[in-house]
């Protein structure tokens, strides 16, 4: 998809929010306890590569991704840390992930006989690096029991040359939420599966960034911290967040055009919005193909610090605004962020959507251009 630079319309990052973000919890961590910076799906659209460096300067040693291409894009940028891809990835691909020093999760023994294969035909010559995913609860991916997790190590440990043990984890699905009952009983399993290991890999994890903001005991060795680190809470609302987060995203465009609609004119697709007075409609350049979602008619955008609803359907390119007054074209529209003493946030617009802000941040597409500050 085109970026575009020739439309009033971007989003703005704050490199200092991020830095600030991460450098606070980077503080808050044991002696020997490391941060990994997640910045899959395009850094939650704040911009991978511009978050690595970020996350760098800040003291992240390292970064977790989903997929091969998003790592290899990192390497690419040249970042040289390790780099763990969290998801699923082909066992075709080991030779691959092995020569770029890529670290691959892996959810069964089954994946690395198939490694293996391609590893003896690519005679890489260095071994691929391996965390081992655990399902505790999660049911998504991962060895279950201690009898599966033994038969995957013990395989690792007789194709020594092909593989290299470095990590192992698993993932909390209720570690944001105020209820901590399926959270204990999550760890108990992640507990007996650890238990049963003779010898623990270098990394030892469990903590995404809800896991570590409050349930920082748990963190081991290393902490995956991703959604805390763009200064979103992972809990939405449900939990306070330990220090100030510091939201990292905003979404800024202009007025296109401004009209006076009497009454009886109606507004976009559908005619679902009709004037019953006189009243000063702004057109501003920016729709749902840009992920800003249909569903927020009826939400609001700030204007001269004022909030003006949205009004008739989001078009794909398009939306407008009930405005208080007349107000020339070029005016500052802002979608996300702060306007004088009003704020939107991408909480206020998941609260609107019936989602989470994660969705709504990921959402925004490559049409719009990335700014960066500090």
């Amino acid at each position: 998809m085109v970026v575009g630079v020739h439309r009033p319309t971007q989003l703005v990052i704050d490199r200092q929010a991020l830095r600030e973000n991460i450098q606070a919890e980077v503080n808050r961590l044991d002696d020997g306890c490391e941060l990994f910076m997640v910045v899959k799906a395009n850094g939650y659209g704040h911009g991978a590569v511009q978050v690595a460096q970020a996350a760098k300067d800040a003291g992240a040693s390292g970064f977790c991704v989903a997929i091969l291409d998003e790592a290899l894009e990192l390497r690419a940028a040249g970042f040289n840390e390790p780099i763990l891809i969290l998801g699923v990835t082909a066992p075709a691909d080991a030779p691959l992930m092995a020569r770029e020093k890529i670290s691959a999760t892996v959810a069964a023994t089954d994946w690395l006989i198939d490694a293996d294969r391609y590893l003896a035909l690519a005679k890489e010559g260095q071994p691929l690096r391996v965390h081992l995913g655990l399902d505790t609860g999660m049911g998504r991916i991962g060895f279950r029991t201690p009898t599966s997790l033994q038969a995957g190590i013990d395989f690792m440990g007789s194709n020594a040359d092909h593989f290299l043990f470095e990590g192992i984890f698993t993932h909390f699905s209720t570690a944001d939420d105020p209820d901590d009952t399926y959270f204990k009983k999550q760890l108990a399993n992640w507990q007996k599966l650890v238990g049963s290991l003779t010898k623990r890999p270098r990394y030892v994890h469990v903590s995404n960034s809800a896991t570590s903001l409050w349930h920082a005991a748990c963190n081991d060795n290393l902490v995956r911290f991703g959604v805390a680190g763009y200064g979103l809470n992972p809990s939405g609302t449900a939990i306070a967040e330990p220090y100030r987060l510091q939201p990292a995203m905003s979404l800024t465009s202009e007025l296109v055009h401004c009209k006076e609609l009497q009454p009886g004119d109606s507004v976009s697709y559908g005619a679902t919005y009709t004037a019953q007075q006189a009243e000063w409609v702004g057109t501003v350049p920016i729709g749902y193909a840009d992920g800003y979602e249909r569903r927020l008619q009826g939400f609001h955008v700030l204007v001269d610090g004022q909030a003006c609803e949205i009004i008739g359907r989001v078009c794909m390119d398009q939306l407008m605004v009930r405005l208080p007054k007349e107000y020339h074209r070029g005016t500052k529209v802002t979608l996300v962020g702060q306007d004088g003493d009003a704020t939107i946030s991408l909480q206020d617009i998941a609260d609107y959507c019936g989602t989470i802000h994660y969705e709504i941040a990921c959402g925004f597409t490559s049409r719009l251009p990335r700014y960066y500050l500090n």
